[in-house]
């Protein structure tokens, strides 16, 4: 029997105009799918339809919207549904960044951060629900990193926002599972990417933002995002072994991996830390653009790369991971399983009927208590 062809379906991408909303574009505009591209910059949205008609999307509609304002969100949402149909996916990838420590971070840039990162995420998916709902039938993509599991320093805004998302999803997710709906909602945790997210970003440290090696390419966090769009019954998405080892450090160590994150390795033989993995050691430019309150994108095509695939090869850490997690997971696993015989055996104990006192050598009868 031949396989039959996808149905196209009609899916909603935030943050479409740059890096991973990109690479999304280009993936599902493959499956022949309709595509609603919303993005702030105009220039970024222009590239990004074009590249989605190359690449075979049924149709295409373009939105200039901030998902920081509900309202715009809403209209967006309506429009996409009047024009390409009823919603079928909602991919969320939208956010703002930056790059400083918590005390040199302004209120005003710590609640753009916030309003983007995390309640535009929570607009976007109350317009997708309205719509999906009814209907008993739709996905929700949230697409985060693993930030949402692990805070890291001079990040302090961006790990709050995503930590938000985290906690928020799950319980929309709780609530969706009770009310026996069919719409889903799914997370994608991503690794580092080779996006120009970091060209644009507001830094106060010395040297040019970068993301924490190794750094994968977009096509993998898009691929992530269309499998998680197909397979929306699992929860949580994982991407890249550094994703998954950073969250597994993270529950067995927390403690030792906050110094380990707290080290700056600025020395003469600087390590990969918190602090210097962030940054290419090249020195901070004058005027840099800064996409936090206004998209740069409106008058540039940023694209889906960054500038880092001719500074980091990552394939050799990946296979290195590849060969050690199963390992590192295995001892996890043997080292929690003694710690829970350890804590049965104490229960037991606990639990085991005492002896009165005086009565040491003396058989006690058996107890007659029903099972």
């Amino acid at each position: 029997m031949e396989d039959l062809e996808p149905t196209p379906r009609t899916v909603v991408i935030t943050g479409a105009g740059a890096g991973i909303g990109r690479a999304c574009v280009a993936a599902f505009a493959a499956r022949g799918d309709r595509l609603a591209l919303i993005a702030r910059g105009r220039a970024g949205l222009a590239a990004a339809e074009h590249e989605a008609r190359l690449a075979g999307a049924a149709e295409v509609l373009t939105v200039e919207t901030d998902i920081a304002d509900a309202q715009a969100v809403e209209r967006a949402a309506r429009l996409t549904e009047e024009e390409l149909g009823p919603i079928d996916v909602w991919v969320n990838t939208a956010f703002a960044s930056g790059l400083a420590p918590f005390t040199g971070t302004t209120p005003e840039e710590f609640r753009r951060v916030t309003e983007v990162g995390y309640l535009g995420y929570v607009f976007a998916t109350r317009a997708a629900l309205a719509r999906m709902l009814p209907r008993d039938n739709g996905v929700v993509v949230q697409v985060g990193s693993a930030l949402a599991h692990r805070g890291v320093p001079l990040r302090s805004a961006c790990s709050g926002a995503e930590h938000a998302v985290q906690g928020f999803n799950e319980a929309l997710r709780c609530e969706l599972l009770a009310s026996g709906t069919r719409v889903r909602t799914t997370t994608v945790q991503m690794p580092a990417g080779n996006t120009p997210r970091f060209d644009p970003v507001r830094s106060r440290l010395p040297d040019p933002a970068q993301p924490v090696p190794p750094i994968h390419r977009p096509e993998e966090a898009a691929r992530a995002v269309l499998f998680a769009a197909d397979h929306p019954k699992r929860r949580e998405h994982r991407v890249g072994a550094g994703t998954v080892a950073g969250r597994v450090a993270n529950a067995v160590a927390p403690g030792l991996l906050d110094r380990y994150l707290a080290r700056t390795g600025y020395s003469a033989r600087p390590a990969r830390t918190g602090y210097s993995a962030q940054q290419d050691g090249r020195g901070r430019r004058t005027g840099d653009p800064d996409k936090r309150f206004a998209p740069v994108g409106a008058g540039r095509d940023f694209g889906t790369y960054g500038r880092f695939d001719d500074r980091f090869d990552d394939r050799g850490f990946r296979r290195r991971a590849s060969r050690t997690l199963g390992g590192v997971a295995g001892g996890v696993r043997r080292a929690a399983g003694r710690v829970a015989t350890g804590a049965l055996s104490r229960i037991r104990r606990a639990c085991a009927p005492r002896r009165p006192p005086g009565t040491e050598g003396v058989t006690m009868p058996p107890s007659t208590a029903p099972d």
